[in-house]
């Protein structure tokens, strides 16, 4: 299970990424000035600055001098953030089976206050039955033996603590109503990820909806995205977007507050929670 400290490590490296990035915009220096003060490439400092890797306290002493920070107790504190920064966070003995560019999503999802996500193709991670998990992983690793499979669904189980946690986040699911249709795992799966469905949305931090065939076309005509709010006030909404091979991690204030506006939208749109208790109950009815 997630602990604070290992989700707190990735808010630390965000924070600590952004603010380098807000100390060497400052002083008007491009990012391959600073990669070649560090022996390093632009894109690694892109990546520092996205928190996306891990920080060597040389690398951070050599910027810091770079951007003029030269008051002791500034440069400790930012020095202090990178060693903090630096511990590994539970998801780490699954590297196995976790992409990189994964990663830095558990990572977040565990340290989030607000999550809120819309999904198209099946039930979100969060939300699935280790038996529907197992047949969604099956689908989409075709070649992976039973052992990877396992791995990867208790990847999946162990996320999932984090909605029954001390320190739970809000969680504000939109599915679109494919999602309770499409049979990942065969019948009876699928009547014990429906009946979850339901007994999860009672949960005080969960609010569950659906977006109905009825509606016809709405907001997210991009498809599934995720939105993350943080309790601390130095760390931006984050928007994630999941692709095949890789992900986007979206912080400009103007991207989220577009997306932010779709959600908004989809929130509007889509079936009440209550409405939506009833759409699954005839679901469930019907196999």
């Amino acid at each position: 299970m997630a602990t604070s400290e290992s989700s707190g490590s990735v808010v630390r490296r965000i924070l600590l990424g952004s603010q380098l990035r807000r100390l060497r915009e400052s002083r008007g220096i491009t990012r391959e000035a600073a990669g070649y003060s560090i022996r390093a490439s632009e894109s690694k400092i892109s990546r520092m600055e996205l928190g996306r890797v891990s920080f060597k306290a040389r690398d951070v002493e050599d910027l810091l001098t770079l951007y003029g920070v030269t008051d002791g107790s500034e440069r400790e504190a930012l020095l202090g953030l990178a060693r903090e920064a630096n511990v590994a966070g539970w998801w780490h003995s699954y590297g196995d089976v976790l992409p990189g560019w994964f990663q830095t999503y558990v990572g977040l999802e565990g340290a989030a206050s607000d999550i809120s996500i819309y999904e198209v193709q099946f039930v979100h991670g969060l939300l699935q039955t280790e038996g529907y998990a197992h047949a969604v992983v099956v689908r989409g690793q075709p070649n992976a033996d039973e052992a990877e499979i396992e791995r990867r669904v208790s990847l999946r189980m162990e996320r999932q603590k984090l909605l029954f946690s001390e320190r739970a986040p809000r969680f504000h699911a939109v599915l679109d109503e494919a999602a309770l249709h499409r049979p990942y795992g065969g019948e009876t799966v699928m009547r014990n990820q429906l009946q979850h469905l339901a007994d999860i949305s009672e949960q005080p931090n969960v609010t569950l909806q659906v977006m109905p065939f009825a509606h016809g076309g709405h907001a997210a005509e991009s498809g599934a995205f995720t939105m993350l709010r943080f309790p601390e006030s130095d760390l931006s909404d984050v928007v994630y977007l999941e692709q095949l091979t890789s992900a986007l991690y979206l912080d400009k204030a103007e991207e989220v507050a577009q997306y932010g506006r779709v959600m908004d939208r989809l929130h509007e749109d889509s079936l009440s929670p209550e409405k939506t208790r009833d759409l699954i109950a005839r679901r469930l009815q019907l196999l």
